[in-house]
């Protein structure tokens, strides 16, 4: 049976960091692409970062270069996803993403 959990979600001011978990279990995690999603209120959901097997290629949407950061610990079956320097438009429920699978969501609201 295939999990997956995310936390770290939460109430930040602008300018301030934040730091997402995505716990798994039941995947061939190190040989799986992981990607993490977000979707404001009213909007469609979108990319936000993935990273490949072994971290060799990482991709970032445009509006999160420099700010954001992704990693695996194959070790522990888990991503992670470093906000730093939060806008308001960040605000929006973040999702993980393992092959076809999706987690429950995580809320992040950036606001003064």
């Amino acid at each position: 049976q295939v999990q997956i959990v995310e936390c770290g979600g939460g109430l930040v001011q602008p300018g301030g960091s934040l730091n997402l978990t995505c716990a798994t279990a039941g995947f061939r995690f190190s040989a799986l692409y992981i990607g993490w999603f977000r979707q404001a209120l009213g909007k469609e959901r979108e990319l936000v970062a993935s990273i490949s097997p072994e971290s060799t290629n990482i991709d970032l949407a445009d509006s999160v270069k420099g700010r954001f950061t992704i990693s695996r610990d194959d070790s522990k079956n888990t991503i992670y996803l470093q906000m730093n320097s939060l806008k308001p438009e960040d605000t929006a429920e973040y999702y993980c993403r393992v092959g076809e699978h999706w987690g429950l969501g995580t809320l992040v609201t950036v606001s003064p």
